[in-house]
């Protein structure tokens, strides 16, 4: 009689009753539900709510996976039978903190029949979903003393990440609040990344900036995608964005790599061999997307591409980047910084997915974590190319400057030459008039041949040099002294009163060669003679302005030298 008592009771549903609960204490706030599971596949879709409900015993253990049931075609049921604490509120919400799950089926039963149930995922209409938020979440409706059952069939194209829990709606809103503030500063980061990128690249043209908008884009898209910000906020229930926008996003991505770092690596040269591959790599990527995008292969396909793809920009930029980094630049060591943590972030999702790493916070979102570095690090990169722009346009124009220079400047005195005293003059001229002259003043030095004979061609030099100085002391900074070339020198000064202010001035420079000049090791006495011309009065040529001065100090050679005198055109243009 005891024997059949007892197996009655074994029988009976009261036993189930006695099985273990998970217990809702509030003093929890949140309760984790992973280790409460049980799970039953369901490829054929053959099973409903109400048979499971009945038949507890269908369902068997999860795998060791630690939060996931890894990458799963097929639908699975979970179960897990709920009882409140005595002191509970019963005020509880059931919360999946992983977004690209495609459909949900939640069933609550309660002493064996279903009292509530609701659709949530990424694919169920918004106005569908019994919350607005950017994760599955629900409020149940549970009764304290009653036996609580909670079923959810889950169906998911990717990885199917589990983070259940169950937690008071306090609880829920202040966590989905965090959440939305970091979503808001790492989307804000990279949008204003995103932009800065766009701005230079229209103002500047560089194709790197461009590429790493691309790049941008789709680590920005995968982001909103994964987390469920776009979902609840830009493209609202779109059924193809929400099974295609992870796929894309990551193609984009890869895009941006294969082009970002073949132009960074390459300097941006189309016939590096480094280049070429990396453009093959970027257009076949284009091409994997184009045919996903037309549903040509499905997610599962794509899956396991892109764990392939991704890594191969980084592989192929490898030995460059070491290579760089040899070298003493920055932007390979930066660029190889990169490519680590862009690994360790991929080996955490990997980890994540295969059960190998547990569900968390962090592992959550190490890939976003880990990309948002990355774009800051390659940032660093478009820095390092900018600057690396900006020395050598400056090398260039440093270089064009000292070939002007050259090609303008006599390499003894450092003074002008021909060249570039009619470029000064002809540019004087176009400001002069009646009231504001311009001199030209064309000067030889009276006995520099005995000093070149007497002391050697070095004192000669020497000498040069001290009456360049001292022209340049007797005139004001507007003027301009030059060398023709031997011992002639021009002075050409411009806002000049009237003609006898420029005889003064002329008079000034001939008193200067009064004093004799102390070289290293001689002291030489030399003479000037200077003849001059005055624009616009004799003439506005430049050429003809040189000749009318050259033709007066000829003249005042042949009149015993050591003088100055104009030439308003009565002297010959003789030549020596």
């Amino acid at each position: 009689m005891i024997a059949l008592l007892l197996a009655l009771v074994m029988l009976s549903p009261w036993v189930q009753a006695q099985s273990p609960l998970l217990v809702l204490d509030d003093s929890a706030q949140s309760i984790p539900v992973w280790s409460m599971l049980t799970m039953l596949p369901d490829p054929e879709h053959i099973y409903n709510a109400h048979e499971l409900l009945n038949d507890p015993t269908a369902f068997g253990p999860l795998p060791e996976t630690a939060g996931t049931l890894g990458v799963r075609p097929e639908a699975v049921w979970l179960r897990v039978p709920l009882a409140l604490a005595p002191a509970s509120d019963g005020q509880w919400a059931l919360s999946i903190d992983y977004a690209p799950l495609n459909r949900i089926d939640v069933f609550l039963a309660r002493n064996g029949r279903i009292v509530q149930q609701e659709a949530l995922g990424n694919l169920v209409a918004p106005d569908l979903r019994p919350l607005p938020s950017r994760a599955p979440a629900m409020v149940l409706h549970l009764e304290p003393g009653a036996r609580h059952d909670l079923l959810l069939r889950v169906q998911a194209q990717g990885a199917m990440i589990l983070p259940i829990t169950l937690a008071k709606p306090a609880a829920l809103l202040g966590r989905a609040l965090q959440e939305q503030m970091l979503q808001g500063v790492l989307t804000g980061l990279a949008l204003c990344l995103l932009v800065y990128s766009l701005a230079q690249w229209v103002s500047l043209r560089d194709a790197l900036f461009i590429q790493y908008a691309l790049l941008i884009s789709g680590s920005l898209l995968f982001s909103l995608q994964f987390f469920g910000i776009g979902a609840q906020y830009l493209w609202n229930h779109n059924p193809w964005l929400e099974r295609h926008a992870s796929g894309l996003s990551a193609l984009m991505a890869t895009c941006g790599s294969f082009l970002f770092i073949g132009q960074a690596l390459a300097g941006g040269n189309p016939r590096h061999r480094l280049m070429r591959a990396m453009r093959v790599g970027a257009m076949g990527t284009a091409a994997l997307a184009v045919a996903f995008a037309l549903d040509v292969y499905d997610t599962q396909v794509l899956t396991s591409i892109v764990s392939i793809l991704g890594l191969v920009p980084a592989l192929m930029g490898i030995p460059g980047a070491v290579a760089r980094m040899r070298q003493g630049d920055a932007v390979g060591a930066t660029l190889l910084l990169a490519w680590l943590v862009y690994f360790v972030a991929t080996a955490t999702v990997i980890g994540v997915i295969r059960g190998w790493v547990p569900v968390n916070f962090w592992t959550l979102h190490s890939f976003q974590f880990g990309a948002t570095l990355d774009m800051l690090l390659f940032m660093r990169v478009l820095g390092l190319h900018s600057k690396a722009q900006r020395t050598a346009a400056e090398s260039t124009r440093i270089e064009r400057d000292t070939l002007h220079s050259l090609a303008h400047t006599d390499p003894l005195t450092g003074l002008p030459n021909r060249r570039g005293l009619n470029l000064s003059l002809t540019a004087a001229l176009t400001h002069c008039s009646p009231e504001r002259l311009v001199a030209v003043y064309v000067m030889d030095l009276d006995g520099f041949k005995p000093v070149n004979d007497q002391h050697g061609h070095d004192v000669g030099d020497e000498l040069l040099v001290a009456v360049a100085r001292r022209l340049q002391g007797q005139v004001r900074q507007s003027d301009l002294v030059a060398r023709l070339g031997g011992d002639e020198f021009v002075v050409m000064a411009s806002q000049i009163a009237n003609a006898e202010q420029a005889h003064d001035l002329g008079q000034e420079l001939l008193e200067s060669f009064h004093a004799p000049f102390s070289l290293d090791a001689h002291q030489v006495q030399v003479g000037l003679t200077i003849g001059y011309a005055l624009a616009p009065l004799d003439s506005l040529d430049a050429v003809g302005l040189l000749k009318l001065a050259d033709a007066a100090m000829y003249a005042g050679k042949q009149r015993g030298k050591f003088r100055v005198q104009r030439n308003p055109g009565d002297l010959a243009l003789a030549s020596r």
